[in-house]
């Protein structure tokens, strides 16, 4: 059984992929920040940093990150041309493991979220705690933004996903890992969608310790059109066309 390492978390990584995400990416950095804030006030020894990785941008989510980085020395920002989530997830993640001693990657914490998606501001702490109290892999719940769905879809989705402790759900929205169970697991398989579930899945396999909390929930655009095929936008314009005479469709 590879897992059950207690190694003190002694840093934490953010990665947060982003393909064409203006319209949302300013405000997911804000909470980000704030997030870090909180952090820095309640664990001053436990430092952290936030990797944008901008996916085949064409639109002003490089600048708007720009500006980020510029004014927060703990943003910095990488450009790829992979029009992948997996990849980008890794990318940022690999970017980080750089500065990081090879041999204490289980005091290393991997936190992940999206360019749409807003974290609370006890995001970092939470997920501090949870690691230091032996989780190699937290599950954080998700919230779709109501203003940009149907509401009958908005029902829906929260009937299949209710709101609780050890919950079975998995969101690369929401998602932290100890370093040394990202790469004993493989780190996130290049996959346009689902990488953050096959990772899951693989660290389960070898025996480290996942803990699923709705204490840490992050608020995600709530759009249907999908960026990757069988994404979370996806999923709910599938919801919504199940639901036909509630839509109004």
């Amino acid at each position: 059984m590879t897992g059950g390492t207690e190694q003190q978390i002694q840093r934490i990584a953010v990665t947060m992929p982003a393909h064409d995400e203006e319209q949302h990416i300013g405000r997911a950095l804000a909470a980000l920040g704030t997030a870090l804030d909180t952090l820095e006030r309640e664990h001053p020894g436990v430092p952290a940093t936030v990797t944008v990785v901008l996916d085949s941008c064409t639109d002003g989510s490089a600048g708007i990150t720009a500006a980020r980085v510029a004014a927060d020395p703990r943003f910095a920002s990488v450009a790829v041309q992979l029009r992948s989530a997996g990849a980008c997830r890794d990318q940022g993640i690999r970017t980080a493991l750089l500065s990081h001693p090879a041999e204490a990657t289980g005091s290393l914490w991997l936190a992940n979220t999206d360019a749409d998606s807003v974290v609370p501001p006890n995001w970092l702490v939470r997920q501090l705690g949870l690691a230091n109290a032996g989780a190699d892999v937290v599950l954080g719940s998700v919230e779709p933004d109501a203003y940009d769905l149907d509401p009958a879809v908005l029902s829906r989705w929260l009937e299949l996903h209710p709101f609780r402790e050890n919950h079975q759900h998995i969101y690369g929205a929401n998602l932290g890992i100890r370093a040394s169970a990202y790469l004993a697991a493989g780190g996130f398989p290049h996959l346009r969608a689902h990488e953050d579930r096959r990772l899951v899945e693989r660290t389960r396999h070898q025996g480290f310790r996942v803990i699923a909390t709705d204490s840490i929930r992050v608020l995600t655009s709530g759009r249907t059109h999908a960026r990757a095929p069988e994404g979370f936008a996806a999923y709910l314009r599938t919801l919504g066309a199940e639901l036909p005479a509630a839509t109004g469709s």
